[in-house]
Parts: structure tokens; sequence; C-alpha cells
């Protein structure tokens, strides 16, 4: 019996109700309709409400140099099933005024395990009578309708520059962020390949789902003279492609998703898509929830006298984690030990941890992998590693003063590796902090000697790298923690398979400890978010930002004196150490940062006050935050019929008993209000 190709009937019958129903087709998720007419124009749309949320435009083409073709006609439409998936093709062409025309062949995946959310990815065949020149290729070009909210919306957007600003912010009046996830600066770079885009009733969400990074643009605009701002993503190539009679074209995969809430729900689908795709997410490790100490409150010129100095108080604080941080390497690169600070070389260093850890603390290294300054051994021993541009010359990393090393090169991988083995083994490091914002990508490598048929390569396999580092400290100590921390930077979604403790990494406010935690929660809920230092926080003191969000609490405080080259005064006063040591202690005897953050309670954006809920153990607790507030609450996610007192855990008093599922609360507080549920039992 001839084997009949079981699309074959799907597909014949879905052909056949398409074309009888209409000229366009609905294609339904969950709750989300994409609706596409003749001309290959779309929108999307959340069932059930009345407020569009897009305007009809032609969301996928291409610009070439000879001019932008996104008039297409839809010319057939094809439907398939497999399983939880329905691929939809739709085949259009555009007139080209030379002659011939531009073939589109669009296909649009739903997948039933992930409910509002569509996959496309497009080719473009050239029919036309001439060679042509790409630009760029355009997907999800969707103009989202402004509903006089105010501000219009809220965003989160995943890119990394110098600036380290927030990842989400509002877009209102004139505005426009380009969200390159390559090289944005010297040292900034990638990021998550997500753009959100949100009301107060509905959102959009845009990206790419390749499972490695990818050159690509998620811009997002807005005009003051416009009721509508645009969301994209789109190909950023470093010069015109090719595109000669016959050639296809084709785009990376992007998906669009729409949501009521903000940017919580999106960012966790697309995160457990690439994981059923895929990428696979590190277990929790139970020591990487420990509060931690940094030496860093010493900067550089630390000496082991100030160090082991301090241990005591840290121990006395409750905290379980100390860190050896910057300065105790010659150089980037050369990470053999300062003579000057340890004479005795490596057997000074074992020694330092050996006394550390006999304050019954883990220890943790700083190091700053894939630097190396110039003039450094290791440079002049192998003076291949280092990347170089189209013109030959080194990248460099100006917040090192070094040269970015390419993280294929064999030789590379070799060198850091028995850096890992002597930083893990021979030292006896119980973990790593990965630090620097250049970790979070690399620019394309033109050094012939690596991979030059694709200088994009080192650039998409940069995740393997830190893979390497992972398993290999792993393999040593199978509790290892090994933190990254791409300073300033939207941590790259690729590396976040090999860390299992994100951090903070340098904010520049206590908004951003919140909002870098509430996206890292989002994205991997079983991975430990450090709040990183407190000193960085607001007023250098603020506990109840990471502590309310469920991070991990950490600080450099000094004591009892500073390091006199240090102009900075980190010093563990009386008055600070009554502050630090209730903090730790509720730290340690609640453990947020292993309770489960619970969405869809609050809008982040538009929820004012700012709002989080952990539950931890069958208890909700709530935080509040704002500059000051004297007024109602809602306190939210109670059971309905249920009573429960809210108990100021902080100041030690109850705010009073309500009744589930909605309660309202009067409070006035300043920078924070935190309270935990208990259920009154009858």
């Amino acid at each position: 019996m001839k084997h009949i190709d079981k699309y074959t009937i799907i597909s014949i019958l879905s052909s056949f109700l398409l074309f009888s129903c209409s000229e366009g087709l609905e294609i339904k998720s969950g709750s989300m309709i994409l609706s596409v007419d003749k001309d290959m124009h779309m929108t999307v749309e959340l069932t059930g409400n009345d407020a569009p949320l897009t305007e009809k435009s032609q969301t996928e083409y291409i610009e070439l140099e000879e001019g932008t073709v996104s008039d297409f006609k839809l010319k057939s439409r094809d439907i398939r099933v497999a399983g939880d998936t329905t691929v939809y093709t739709l085949i259009g062409e555009a007139s080209m005024p030379f002659g011939g025309t531009i073939k589109k062949i669009q296909t649009i995946s739903v997948d039933s395990r992930f409910p509002g959310m569509a996959v496309t990815e497009v080719k473009y065949v050239n029919e036309s009578s001439r060679d042509l020149h790409v630009v760029k290729w355009v997907n999800h070009a969707f103009r989202v309708i402004d509903n006089e909210d105010t501000p219009a919306f809220w965003s989160f957007q995943g890119q990394s520059t110098i600036e380290r600003a927030d990842w989400i912010l509002p877009v209102d009046s004139t505005f426009y962020q380009r969200n390159y996830m390559g090289m944005n600066d010297s040292d900034y770079g990638g990021g998550i390949p997500v753009t959100c885009l949100w009301r107060r009733d509905q959102g959009i969400a845009v990206g790419h789902v390749e499972l490695s990074p990818r050159l690509v643009s998620l811009p997002v605009k807005k005009s003051k003279y416009d009721n509508y701002a645009e969301v994209a993503v789109e190909s950023t190539e470093e010069s015109v492609v090719a595109f000669t009679q016959g050639d296809t074209i084709s785009t990376v995969r992007t998906f669009v998703s729409v949501y009521e809430g903000d940017c919580f729900a999106p960012l966790r689908q697309f995160s457990e898509y690439m994981q059923a795709s895929g990428l696979v997410m590190p277990e929790s490790e139970p020591a990487a929830f420990e509060p931690m100490w940094c030496a860093w409150g010493y900067e550089r010129e630390a000496t082991f006298a100030e160090i082991l100095g301090t241990l005591p108080k840290v121990k006395e604080l409750g905290i379980k984690w100390a860190t050896v941080d910057d300065g105790y390497q010659i150089a980037e690169g050369d990470w053999e030990l300062d003579t000057k600070r340890f004479p005795g070389g490596d057997r000074d260093m074992v020694d330092l941890v050996k006394k550390m850890k006999a304050y019954g603390l883990k220890v943790q290294l700083w190091w700053a992998p894939l630097a190396a300054d110039p003039g450094t051994k290791v440079l002049k021993e192998n003076p291949d590693f280092i990347t170089l541009s189209k013109q030959q010359t080194p990248h460099y990393i100006t917040w090192w003063d070094s040269y970015y090393l390419s993280p294929v090169d064999s030789g590379v991988v070799s060198y850091s590796r028995d850096l890992v083995d002597r930083f893990m083994k021979k030292y006896d490091f119980d973990g790593l902090k990965l630090d620097g914002q250049h970790l979070n990508s690399v620019h394309p490598d033109y050094n012939w000697k690596h991979h030059p048929e694709c200088p994009q390569y080192s650039y998409e396999q940069l995740p393997g790298f830190f893979k390497m580092i992972y398993d290999e400290s792993r393999s040593i100590n199978p509790h290892a923690v090994i933190q990254n921390c791409p300073c300033g930077c939207c941590m790259s979604f690729y590396n976040l398979s090999y860390t299992n403790q994100t951090v903070a990494s340098d904010p520049t406010s206590s908004w951003q400890v919140r909002l870098k935690g509430y996206v890292y929660k989002a994205l991997v809920p079983r991975t430990a978010y450090f709040g990183d230092h407190v000193e960085l926080s607001d007023n250098g003191d603020d506990f109840a930002s990471s502590f309310g969000i469920g991070a991990v609490l950490g600080t450099k405080f000094t004591w009892p004196k500073n390091n006199p080259k240090v102009k900075a005064d980190y010093r563990l006063t009386p008055e600070k150490e009554v502050i630090w040591k209730k903090w730790f202690s509720l730290y340690n005897e609640k453990m947020l940062s292993t309770g489960e953050y619970v969405n869809g309670l609050y809008d982040i954006g538009y929820s004012r006050p700012e709002a989080h809920v952990i539950r931890k153990d069958g208890t909700l607790y709530y935080a509040f935050y704002a500059s000051s507030f004297d007024g109602d609450i809602l306190v939210k996610g109670l059971e309905e019929g249920k009573k429960y007192e809210l108990y100021d855990y902080f100041n030690e008093v109850s705010l009073g008993e309500v009744e589930g599922p909605e309660a309202r609360l009067h409070c006035k507080f300043e920078r924070a209000l935190l309270f935990q549920a208990n259920e009154v039992k009858k």
C-alpha cells in the first residue's frame, strides 16, 4: 500500500475550508486572535476585549536597496496539524516595477501548550527580473494603539548599553529605543530578545525564539503626534546582502503574543517555550540562596588583615558567604597571584581560604574571564587569543583596559578551564563571581585564525564558554555557586542556562534592584537572585527592596574601619549594625528568596504603590514601595471567605484583620511596607 503523508488529508480539507470561508483568515491561540487579510495585513487582539490592540498593517516585509517590498497579495494558504502544534503556511506575491515578483512564504505556528502566542518564520524568494540587495527584513511590525492611559504604555526592553538604563520603563510622548541584541558600545551588548509593550487592559510581546543569540533589533517607537506606538523585530546586517534571481532569504524564528497584565506572564511564557524547544535552565542550588558579604568595600587594596578581621562580624550577622574580590591578580588575563599581596604565591591563597572557611563560611572568588590586558604574559605567549575587528584591530574592553579574548578559540577555552581548576580545586573556593559587562556579548570576530567564514560565530556560541565554566566548576564541587554579573547589563537570556545565581549587577537605584528581580523571577523562577550589595541601593541601606521581591541579601561593609586608600565610607557603624543585624536575621528566618513569586495580582507599571507578593510555605508576603504613601492599598490574592491578620514583621506590629479575596487597608509609610497575611484560624 502506498504511504500517504499524515498531513495530506488535513491539508486538503483545511485549504478548502480556508478558501471557502473568505479571502482572509483568523488564527487563534488561546485568547489571542491573529487576523490576516487578502493583502497579508495583520492585527492581533484579545477575545472579549472591545478596545482594539493594534492597527491593521503589513507586519512582515523586506527592505531592499531598490525599495521596500511590502505590498503582497495572498495567493494561497495551508494548515497542518502535528501533535500540539498547528502550522499555517501563507504564500503571497509582490509585483516588482521592473518585472517579476518577490514571493513571500510565511509560516505561523501555534502550540496549544503556549496559548496566546504565535511563532513565525518568513522566506522571500527573488522571482523578479533583477538581482537585488537586502538591507533588512522586518517581522511583527505592529502599531499598538494608545488607549489614553497615563502613561500611554509601560514596557520591558531588553537591551544593554553603557547608560545602564532601566529595563522596565514607560513609553509616552516621543520615544525611541533600538534594542539591538549585538554590541551597542565597546563593552556592552546582548540582552533578552523580547519587547513587551502594555496598556492597563492588555499588551503585546515580540521577540525571537532561536536557540542561540541572533543579531537583531527590537525597536520601540512613538511620536507625540500619533495615537500608537510601534514595535518590531528586525535584522541588522553590517552590509547589504546579495539577493540574486532565484535566491531565498529567510528570517529567524520570531514570535508575537498578547496578554493581560504586565510583562511577567509573556516573559515566563517565552522562557518556558525556549525550554520546551531545548534550552535547559539550571536546577536550584540551596547554597546560592544564602546571604553574602563581599570584601569589595575595601576595594582592590584589601589586605588579608582587613578581610580576616571583618569575618567575626560577618559571622555574627548570620551571613554565610564571603567573597574575595578584584585585586588578587597580577592583571586581567594574568591570573597568577600578585606577589606584593601574596609573597608566598598559591600557598598564601590556599591559607587565606582555609582561614575564611574556619569561620564556617563559604568562600567565593571574583574573576573577569575573556579579558586580558595588553602586555600580559598570556597575550605575549598567545597573541591569537584576541578577537579582531574588520579593520584587524583588537576589540577593546574600556572598563578593564583590556582586550577581548575569543570564547570559541580552543586555546582560550583550555586556558580558562585550567583557571577554573586552580580556583576551585587548588584554592578550594566554593563558588565564582564572574564579573564584567563584557561577559554579556562579544563583537563579530574577524580574526582569520578563529572562524573567518562566519564572524558572528563567537557571538552566537558565547553561551558555550559559560557552559564550560559551569560544568567544570560543578564537576569539582557539585554544589558550586556560579554567579554571572554582567555589570549594568540586561543579562543575555542564553547565558542564564549556565549560572545558578543571577544578580542585580551594579544597580543604579532600588527600583533597578526590584525590576531586575522581577524579570529574573519570570524567566528563571528556580534560580537564586542576588540583590547585590545593599550599599548600591537608595541611601545605601534599602534591604527592603531585595527582601520584599525574594532576593538574596548582600553587603560589602567594612569593619572596624575603612581601607585608608578608599574614599567611600562603608563602615558598619554601631547604628548601622542594628539595622544590618535585623535584616539578616529576618532573612535567615523567612528565606523569602526560596518562595514562589506570585504573578498577576499587581502591575509593576500601573499599580501604585508598586507591589510584589511572595508565597512561602502557604503564607503570602506583601511588599509595597513608594517614596512616600498615605492612603488605601488593595491586598489581593487572599482566599475568599477566610480571615487574615496582616502583620508587619519588620516593625513587629499588627495592621489589623481583613477578609479575602481582596481587602482595602489604609496605611502610611515611607519607602517600603512589608507584611505577611496570617490566616486567622477559627
